[in-house]
């Protein structure tokens, strides 16, 4: 198996992930699936990712649009004006900040505001996309996702779930390498729950190692999945939470080493004695 990447390239860092790295996720929606509503106002926004960073993040991921299943597409100008205040008071108080957007003008506007790292769920298939991140330094982070939000929870289907989605993350890459993005600035993202069932989440969460063999830095977002619950019968938030740390132990063990987590103590905890495991085999 490929060793896993020990530094990830983000805006002229090379940012140390051996021991994995949790980013924090900040959501400044009224209908996210998890917390949507709570961060609403930009300085409780602002208060929550400092809290993060406390608790172990080191960087926060801040999204203005929703894309849990059955939503819809947020208007431009309105994800600016809930993002960009988030972003500048993180930044302004020295936080790592990466935005959750496929959108470029938000993107821009973020890297203009100190953001370091763009998070695409669609992949970075917007050719304006690709041309923003490699006149930047930024990090990037390309994910995979069957359909789109709207619909993608529709009867999502695959004939190999794991082959399709390495081959469409390898694809990501060489669009972005071709376009003059360097590969120590990427992250994939197998995109658990974007477009499929529990099992083809949980079939992703037991190949991880066909990802991490490409030698990038893999980045996983089990947090709060619909699937976790389905698995332990446990639906709430505290249980979600709980499973979720369960995924970033054995993530990490299977050379994953970037986690987006909601709640960052259980997985901080979690983390900590999966790298002292690996450390020691």
């Amino acid at each position: 198996m490929t060793a896993a990447p020990s530094n990830w390239s983000i805006s002229g860092e090379e940012l140390d992930i051996t021991a994995g790295v949790l980013v924090g996720v900040l959501n400044v929606t009224p209908d996210s699936f998890s917390d949507g509503g709570e961060f609403m106002d930009p300085e409780v926004a602002i208060g929550h990712g400092l809290e993060m960073m406390k608790k172990g993040a080191a960087i926060i991921d801040v999204g203005g649009e929703s894309t849990r299943p059955g939503t819809r597409p947020v208007a431009e100008d309105e994800e600016l004006s809930r993002v960009m205040p988030v972003v500048e008071g993180l930044v302004a108080r020295g936080v790592r900040v990466s935005i959750d957007s496929y959108k470029p003008a938000v993107a821009r506007s973020a890297l203009e505001g100190g953001a370091v790292i763009v998070n695409d769920v669609t992949g970075f298939e917007d050719e304006a996309m690709i041309d923003l991140v490699e006149t930047s330094e930024c990090g990037v982070v390309t994910l995979h996702m069957q359909g789109a939000p709207p619909d993608m929870h529709i009867d999502p289907g695959y004939d190999d779930v794991v082959g399709e989605v390495e081959a469409y993350l390898l694809g990501s890459i060489d669009r972005l390498e071709q376009a003059g993005v360097d590969r120590a600035r990427i992250a994939i993202d197998p995109g658990i729950g974007f477009g499929k069932r529990a099992r083809h989440s949980l079939a992703l969460l037991a190949n991880l190692d066909r990802l991490t063999r490409h030698g990038l830095p893999v980045m996983v977002g089990t947090s709060r999945k619909g699937f976790l619950g389905k698995v332990t019968g446990d639906e709430t938030r505290q249980g979600r939470d709980r499973a979720t740390a369960v995924t970033t132990a054995l993530a990490y063990a299977h050379g994953v080493r970037l986690f987006r987590v909601h709640d960052v103590a259980n997985s901080r905890d979690a983390l900590a004695v999966a790298a002292a495991i690996v450390a020691n085999q």
